[in-house]
């Protein structure tokens, strides 16, 4: 796509993965086709990030599509030294992951880390994990800080952000929607199987994260789509059996 033609939102994939996040390419900001694939480095509201161009949305009368708020912007496509710091920083993601889950086991805590992330700018390290209920990891913090010498951030997600981090591909064949293109988490119930005469089967309607599928709901007229405040986000526990 050229971005000389007009403003554009590019689709980026930031940091250590999850669904793409809409990116401003003002007018002229770009001075050269920008490619799916493009690495690229962008400024949120958190900060400058590294991430890589995976689609494209014309923006039209100033509306762009994005979720909520301004959109980040693209500063520039990734120059060698940013990739070069890049490869720097996933080395050092690597390695906080391995530290970081072998402190967890030492100190029996009752938490999953799923993925580690360097900041861009490298002001601090963001530890993401799962865990039934609350975990004291303050021992654990000072221990990595000191460990990296950076500012630790512990950031507990749910098992579908689990599912969007690592990405995957679904029992269709495809790359996972949430990781893919989904912007948001949308409840989904047994009753939407139950409307599409689908077997209440947990390894049919089970999706990797051990939720029902998110697209339960795709099939679904318009009409027959509960209002959110009927609807509860439901595992597999309520077909009568345990959540995978």
């Amino acid at each position: 796509m050229d971005p000389q033609k007009a403003d554009t939102i590019v689709l980026v994939k930031l940091g250590c993965g999850g669904r793409p996040d809409p990116c401003l390419v003002a007018r002229g900001a770009v001075h050269k086709p920008l490619r799916s694939g493009t690495s690229v480095v962008v400024e949120t509201e958190s900060g400058v990030a590294f991430g890589r161009v995976v689609g494209f949305v014309l923006a039209v009368n100033g509306k762009n599509g994005a979720r909520s708020g301004e959109p980040a912007r693209l500063i520039r496509v990734a120059t060698e030294e940013d990739l070069a710091i890049r490869r720097r920083q996933q080395a050092r993601e690597r390695e906080a992951f391995r530290v970081g889950l072998l402190k967890i086991r030492e100190r029996g805590l009752a938490m999953k880390l799923t993925r580690v992330e360097q900041l861009y700018d490298g002001s601090r390290l963001v530890f993401y994990f799962t865990a039934e209920g609350r975990v004291d990891f303050r021992e654990l913090v000072r221990e990595l800080a000191a460990e990296f010498r950076s500012r630790i951030e512990m950031r507990q997600i749910g098992v579908r952000d689990e599912a969007r981090l690592l990405g995957g591909y679904g029992s269709c064949g495809r790359e996972l929607c949430c990781s893919a293109w989904l912007q948001s988490f949308e409840p989904v119930s047994i009753k939407m199987a139950k409307q599409q005469d689908l077997s209440l089967n947990p390894s049919k309607l089970s999706g990797l994260c051990g939720r029902l599928k998110c697209c339960l709901r795709y099939e679904l007229p318009e009409g027959k789509l509960p209002r959110k405040a009927e609807v509860r986000d439901e595992s597999l526990s309520d077909l009568g059996g345990q959540p995978l």
